[in-house]
């Protein structure tokens, strides 16, 4: 009896047991079931499908539709600024920075290494072009139009007419792929390493097998200034189908003289077929050959490097190895996604959030990714090979991105930014200087002023800390202070010796250059107070308030004084306008340059005479058609109202105008050169309703959200809290911000500091 009483009890604890596992098992399933409906959420908000990468291709932007990865190395965009089909928008025809133009439909091929929205033309290069028929080296021959464009993130197709081709590309960071699809027939691949967007020339091609091909070329010509800096691009070409046939040409110059008579073959095309040694020379290339009895596709791969052959061939295996064309493409776009949806935006226009994503999207390209997969990159100036663990990033535009697309950078991706500042470090090492505009280590010199330790300055007050601030300090003292051979302050001795630089110091931009002094002596003096270095502090903090000095009450406006110091005469304030050269201003003229002084608006509203003779001489910028929206030194001033108390509103309705004047959903949709993100970083900032009017002073001022929702997800290794949620009412007609709440409270100010946002994570604007 206690046996079989026994045996009830053991059954029954048993059948217990297995209805607590069976039950925890199907909440476990039911969790798991969570999990992966939650993932499947988040991966379903696909915010790239917002983005138009043709936005920016017209109107200068300079910016291409063809795909990379974010801050990627490689590219493929179409190029189509070459030959006399594409006049007037040639590059040989007049001063053009992009390969691709909208308005152009002659394509002579694609390449594989771009810059975009900059000012100056460099790269593109590494053309490659399926072609079908007879070899054509000559690519005003090869050329073809073009239809069915289609560009999206991290792909690009089009179909070229003359052969029927469908060309297809995507990107990898250091790799960029095309598939081909080729009718029947007899079909090429042209690799021509004689075009480029820049006359500078010189390379190396190679046909290593029937499915590879290695190269070099010699790029450098930023600007066309430092042709003795020109440096090696590194490339390896591989093909998914063996060529039926391979070969390289070689294009020499026409000779003159004597000797030249006997050259039966002067100046002409030298075609080697199935030649496997080194071609070097400015005209050449290389091609693959097939015999195709149905439509086949063939995919290409192309790896870049700024270091050898060798790296190139690694990043291309490690990146692509065992992966097709559509599988890349995914990944690439998956990846832009992640970066994207770093800030989700709900409610408003379509047309907005298309805005919106497309100009974070142009934020997210430059300054790009120099090293190879394994840490090497090439030393600035001298290209020796060197290692970094973390990322070396080059393109640092820094006088245009100082101003606003660095402290996005700071708020949405802190870790980039901190390598962005290791970076800077790394190439104050290899020169003994922090970069001005720096450009695949070389240092290009483009444009005035001493950006980087604004920059180094503003990243580290808000809170961004993960880099060596006392070897940053050092640097940026070096370039303040040094008299002698100081390459980033040009004119140094007269700006500490007067507080400005002369018509003397300078033919063109003495009163902007001293401008950009004292605001990196503001930046200077605001980390020296962090750090604890009181008279660096006062020092720094006097020597930015030199401007002064150049402010005439004739005019309320700033003028250039000759080296007696006495005003320059004649003198005409609207002169400077449209780029026309002027000894005052780079770029400019004194009413686009005036109000360039973004850390002292009391001080300049002082100067003029109050509050009122400021916001009329403000406003007049704008009535007079003064403001140029495309020119960095004025894009702040919209947001200079705020200053004056009671009129906000102009700010609010300045910016909405600007904005639905000069940003749009179409190829004209910049106001000019995105100049490596900067216009979109203004797009951006403006349509969150904050905006970093004051560069090294982490604060924001508020203008009309263009959202009802905004949320931006910060990173916890830097930041508290996980995000920040920014709302508001988005009416259909114009209004004005009635109050600010912030976390429940109203706000008393127009600004608001970085910590405060950033800990406080809820603002909501009241419209009315």
């Amino acid at each position: 009896m206690n046996s079989i009483v026994f045996k009830k009890t053991y059954f029954l604890k048993l059948w217990v047991i297995i209805m607590v596992l069976s039950f925890s098992c199907q909440k476990k399933t039911k969790v798991e079931k969570t999990k992966e409906n939650n993932t499947s959420k988040k991966l379903s908000i696909d915010v790239t499908e917002y983005v138009n990468p043709f936005i920016g291709t017209s109107n200068f932007g300079t910016t291409n539709p063809g795909p990379i990865a974010v801050r990627g190395m490689a590219s493929v965009s179409p190029f189509n600024v070459a030959g006399q089909q594409n006049l007037p928008l040639e590059k040989d025809s007049r001063w053009f920075s992009t390969p691709y133009v909208h308005e152009n439909n002659y394509l002579t091929g694609f390449s594989h290494v771009n810059l975009s929205g900059v000012g100056c033309p460099e790269l593109g290069v590494i053309l490659a072009m399926p072609t079908t028929g007879a070899i054509q080296t000559d690519h005003s021959l090869y050329g073809s139009t073009y239809s069915n464009e289609v560009a999206k993130v991290g792909y690009y197709s089009n179909v070229l007419d003359k052969y029927n081709i469908k060309v297809e590309t995507t990107a990898t960071t250091r790799t960029g792929i095309s598939k081909y699809t080729f009718p029947r027939g007899e079909s090429n691949i042209v690799l021509n390493l004689g075009l480029g967007l820049t006359n500078e020339q010189g390379g190396m091609i190679k046909i290593v097998s029937s499915t590879e091909i290695e190269g070099i070329r010699s790029v450098g010509a930023f600007c066309y200034y430092k042709p003795e800096e020109a440096y090696p691009v590194y490339f390896v070409a591989r093909f998914s189908r063996p060529a039926d046939e391979f070969g390289v040409w070689k294009k020499p110059k026409i000779h003159k003289g004597i000797e030249a008579q006997w050259m039966g073959y002067n100046g002409k095309e030298r075609i080697k077929k199935g030649y496997t040694k080194e071609v070097v020379g400015d005209s050449i290339g290389g091609y693959m050959k097939y015999h195709f009895e149905a439509p086949t596709q063939v995919e290409m791969k192309v790896g870049i490097s700024y270091v050898s052959i060798e790296n190139a061939r690694e990043n291309l295996e490690k990146e692509t190895s065992g992966k097709a064309f559509d599988q890349i493409r995914q990944e690439t776009k998956e990846n832009w996604n992640q970066y994207l949806s770093k800030i989700e935006v709900e409610g408003g226009k379509k047309e907005d959030k298309i805005k919106f994503y497309t100009a974070l999207y142009h934020t997210l390209i430059h300054p790009n990714t120099l090293n190879d997969i394994n840490g090497e990159y090439p030393k600035m100036k001298t290209r020796e090979t060197l290692k970094t663990k973390g990322t070396r990033y080059t393109v640092f535009s820094l006088w245009d991105t100082y101003r606003n697309l660095h402290q996005l950078m700071s708020l949405v991706y802190p870790k980039q930014q901190s390598d962005m500042m290791k970076s800077m470090l790394q190439i104050y090492d290899e020169t003994g200087w922090l970069p001005k505009w720096e450009l695949n280590a070389t240092e290009t010199t483009t444009m005035v002023g001493d950006p980087a330790g604004i920059i180094i300055a503003d990243t580290y007050l808000r809170g961004i800390k993960d880099f060596d601030i006392e070897k940053a300090y050092k640097a940026m003292l070096k370039s303040a202070d040094q008299l002698q051979d100081n390459p980033l302050r040009p004119g140094i001795n007269d700006y500490i010796k007067k507080g400005y630089l002369t018509t003397k110091t300078t033919t063109s931009g003495s009163v902007s250059t001293t401008q950009e002094y004292n605001i990196t002596d503001f930046a200077i003096a605001q980390l020296a107070k962090e750090l604890g270095k009181d008279e660096d502090y006062q020092r720094f903090s006097d020597r930015s308030l030199s401007y002064r000095k150049l402010f005439d009450k004739k005019f309320n406006l700033l003028r250039p004084k000759n080296d007696d110091g006495s005003w320059l005469s004649p003198y005409n304030p609207d002169t400077g306008a449209n780029f026309v050269k002027n000894p005052g201003f780079i770029e400019g003229n004194a009413w686009q340059y005036t109000f360039m002084i973004p850390h002292d608006i009391p001080g300049l509203k002082k100067l003029m005479g109050g509050d009122q003779p400021f916001l009329e001489q403000l406003q007049k910028v704008f009535d007079n058609k003064q403001y140029d929206m495309a020119n960095e030194p004025d894009i702040a001033y919209p947001f200079l109202f705020n200053y004056i108390k009671g009129e906000e509103w102009r700010t609010q309705k300045t910016v909405n105008e600007l904005l639905e004047t000069y940003y749009k959903n179409a190829p004209d949709g910049l106001p000019g050169n995105d100049d490596t993100g900067t216009m979109s970083a203004w797009a951006i900032f403006s349509m969150m309703g904050i905006y970093p009017v004051s560069p090294a002073q982490p604060i924001y001022t508020f203008c009309t959200p263009k959202f009802e929702k905004i949320t931006i997800h910060l990173d916890k290794e830097y930041y508290k809290n996980d995000k920040i949620v920014i709302t508001s009412t988005i009416p259909e007609k114009e209004t004005f911000i009635d109050a600010v709440i912030v976390n429940d409270k109203e706000y008393q100010d127009y600004f608001i500091s970085h910590q405060e946002l950033i800990n406080k994570g809820r603002l909501q604007f009241i419209l009315k």
